[in-house]
């Protein structure tokens, strides 16, 4: 099963990331959308989530801040736009480092579960290419995957989720 991360850039303006984990998506879904559990794996290692955020409805917002080792924190935010448990997710994202109208990217997670292993594929679709391949030139591919690291982590203890 495909533990890598997969990342890919489709037309202009998306990036896909894929990734296979060991558990039912339930699970997956409850470990994205859940703030008890999102503290445990979001972010790259040596980042910490010291806000956790989420009602989880449509027009419901989420909130993430992560502060680094070295004291640097980040902003995430977004506004649901879908909800489909367990299967769908669609958030408005915004970052504040960016102009309002480039600043905002459209993420949809989708789940599919087949023999007790769930594809989780993510398409983030940006304002413009310039804001799409500076994320990518960002180091996000590496923050994403030591991430979903740490989420199949959380998963595969199901005791403790």
């Amino acid at each position: 099963m495909g533990r890598a991360l997969s990342v890919t850039k489709s037309g202009d303006l998306e990036i896909v990331m894929t990734r296979s984990f060991g558990a039912p998506r339930t699970l997956v879904f409850d470990a994205w959308t859940k703030p008890e559990l999102v503290c445990r794996w979001f972010g790259p290692h040596g980042c910490e989530v010291v806000e956790c955020e989420i009602d989880l409805r449509v027009g419901g917002r989420w909130r993430y801040r992560l502060r680094h080792g070295g004291g640097m924190e980040m902003l995430l935010q977004g506004v649901y736009q879908e909800v489909s448990r367990p299967e769908k997710l669609v958030s408005l994202e915004t970052n504040e480092d960016c102009e309002a109208s480039e600043g905002q990217a459209l993420a949809t997670l989708t789940l599919v579960e087949h023999g007790g292993v769930t594809t989780l594929t993510q398409v983030v679709r940006y304002g413009s290419k310039r804001i799409r391949d500076a994320v990518l030139e960002s180091g996000m591919e590496r923050g994403v995957g030591e991430g979903f690291d740490k989420l199949a982590e959380v998963v595969a203890t199901p005791a403790r989720v």
